[in-house]
């Protein structure tokens, strides 16, 4: 099951404001959550801690289970290449995650909830299966009676997608042009943690 704990206690804990509301809160608790959040007496974190710690951030960014992260884990070491920068870009295929990063949806967890009530179209089809993968020149639309959602108005009104994003705001869709380099993924995250973290 995924998250739905409170996003802010969550966003504070690993450091990544996760929602708006998030942010908000941040500019006056910019410290972890809890009765020692604002300690100055951290204790020194371990190898195993932070490689945990980034796993998880890593995860949380994209609203998944640890099963399935242990099944892109698999999948990207068994391609040719670096397993990190591998694992990031089957990840950023994600239908909402994409949805997410396009500026139709103010959080992956709103582009979650989207794909999942069948207000997305891939190239003319409804899919609501969030963990869809994307291929370079697929269309995605918002569903022509879905465009009057306020939430997602608002949302269009601020996107400003990456580069391997064609967004069309006039008819509530964007392109992937084609597959990102890790560098160009804006995820947060020190991913040669992430797989050290699985290869033990």
């Amino acid at each position: 099951m995924n998250y739905n704990g409170p996003k802010v206690k969550l966003s504070r804990k690993i450091g990544i404001m996760m929602t708006p509301k998030a942010s908000k809160y941040a500019a006056k608790k910019s410290y972890p959550p809890g009765q020692h959040g604002n300690s100055r007496r951290r204790t020194k974190q371990s190898d195993y801690g932070k490689q945990l710690l980034e796993k998880q951030r890593l995860r949380i960014q994209y609203n998944i289970v640890e099963r399935q992260m242990l099944n892109y884990y698999k999948q990207a070491s068994k391609l040719v290449g670096n397993t990190g920068d591998l694992l990031v870009q089957l990840l950023e295929a994600r239908l909402d995650a994409l949805v997410f990063r396009s500026g139709l949806a103010r959080s992956i967890y709103a582009a979650r909830q989207y794909v999942r009530h069948g207000h997305i179209l891939v190239n003319g089809k409804r899919v609501d299966i969030p963990s869809y993968k994307l291929n370079a020149n697929d269309k995605v639309a918002i569903k022509e009676k879905s465009r009057k959602i306020d939430a997602i108005q608002e949302a269009l009104r601020s996107a400003s997608p990456p580069p391997y994003l064609d967004m069309s705001k006039a008819d509530f869709s964007f392109t992937l042009l084609y597959v990102p380099p890790r560098e160009e993924v804006p995820v947060q995250c020190e991913v040669p943690l992430v797989v050290e973290f699985y290869s033990r």
